[in-house]
């Protein structure tokens, strides 16, 4: 071989090995942009969760991603999105963030509307406004939403309510379900967990106590008011249905309280006692209108598995211990009662 035929194979090599460098450069270069746009870590953990409101677009979402520096890297999760289309696939929700999750994680889970549900834990809630409070913290919809539906006439009387009862539909537990549920489907679903809790047993315990369910809830809803331990309650419940069922006053004071709107209350004064309510059970006969408070399954159960017992009377213990005393007779209660109001003067409790 020839001395130029030795310098042209060599640069043929030269030049091959050039090419070879060249395009591994380039493919590394493409494989790194790659990498960079669908699989490196690129969420941070300054939020826990991101929000997509209901109606929320593509542009939203970004300056959402940008404002909460929820991700490192705008520019590539933009090119990410617009490869995976995901401007057109946004879907609203409450979607947990991990550390270092990848655009192309974050876009398909947006794309799939794959939500954490929001856990709703709710019991002893006085009031509708309360109750639409607490919902509008833990949801998308704010609370004049979810009063509105409360307050909707022909809404929850096709379930059979009315706006003093609708709240014993509610039934005290934990619920799943996702951030951006609208105020009436969570109304139904709360109305399907009603009946699911109001089974045949239930019913007719109910029934053999001569109540309604809501009636049932309401009832429960005193007890749940009158008993600090959950083992007293079957005893209210079967002191309270006494009452009823011999026609006598029912003279709860939790429902007075409730009637003077005023939570602060020790102690039930004359002065309290004269207020205009049904709910005053002091000068109305029978149940008040509707529940005074969201009460306890373990209330409502109280209630419908009463103790049988004579009592007509109850009255606190002067120990402060959260116990009461209990009497058959006015005699007895009224010893019971001095007892019990010697020992709040001592105390200096007077209202």
């Amino acid at each position: 071989m020839t001395e130029v035929e030795k310098n042209k194979m060599s640069n043929g090599k030269k030049a091959a090995l050039i090419m070879a460098a060249l395009i591994i450069l380039i493919g590394g270069y493409f494989g790194l942009n790659f990498y960079k746009v669908y699989f490196a870590p690129n969420v941070t953990e300054n939020q826990k969760y991101l929000y997509i409101k209901t109606g929320a677009n593509y542009d939203a979402l970004v300056d959402n991603l940008k404002n909460k520096e929820i991700i490192k890297s705008i520019s590539s999760f933009a090119t990410a999105a617009e490869k995976m289309n995901l401007p057109a696939n946004v879907k609203p929700g409450r979607y947990l963030l991990k550390k270092g999750m990848t655009n192309r994680i974050l876009i398909n889970m947006i794309k799939a509307g794959n939500q954490e549900p929001v856990k709703l834990k709710f019991q002893n809630i006085r009031k509708k406004e309360n109750f639409a409070a607490y919902l509008a913290s833990n949801l998308e919809a704010d609370s004049i939403s979810f009063i509105s539906i409360l307050d909707s006439t022909p809404l929850i009387s096709k379930y059979g309510f009315n706006q003093d009862n609708v709240y014993a539909m509610f039934i005290p537990n934990t619920y799943e379900m996702y951030w951006n549920v609208s105020p009436t489907d969570f109304f139904d679903r709360m109305h399907n967990e009603y009946e699911k809790f109001w089974n045949a047993g239930r019913k007719q315990k109910a029934a053999s106590l001569n109540l309604s369910p809501a009636q049932v809830y309401t009832l429960a809803s005193i007890v749940d008011a009158e008993a600090l331990y959950d083992k007293e309650m079957p005893i209210i419940a079967g002191l309270y249905l006494n009452r009823l069922n011999k026609g006598v006053l029912l003279q709860a004071d939790p429902t007075v309280i409730f009637a003077n709107n005023d939570f602060t209350v020790k102690r039930v004064t004359n002065k309290l006692l004269q207020v205009q309510s049904l709910y005053n059970t002091y000068k109305y006969a029978g149940l008040p209108p509707g529940p005074i408070i969201m009460p306890s399954i373990n209330a409502i159960d109280a209630v419908l598995n009463r103790d049988k017992n004579d009592y007509i009377y109850m009255c606190a213990k002067e120990d402060f211990s959260g116990y009461h005393n209990f009497a058959v007779t006015k005699e007895q209660h009224e010893i019971n009662a001095k007892k019990y109001r010697e020992a709040l003067n001592k105390r200096n409790i007077f209202k």
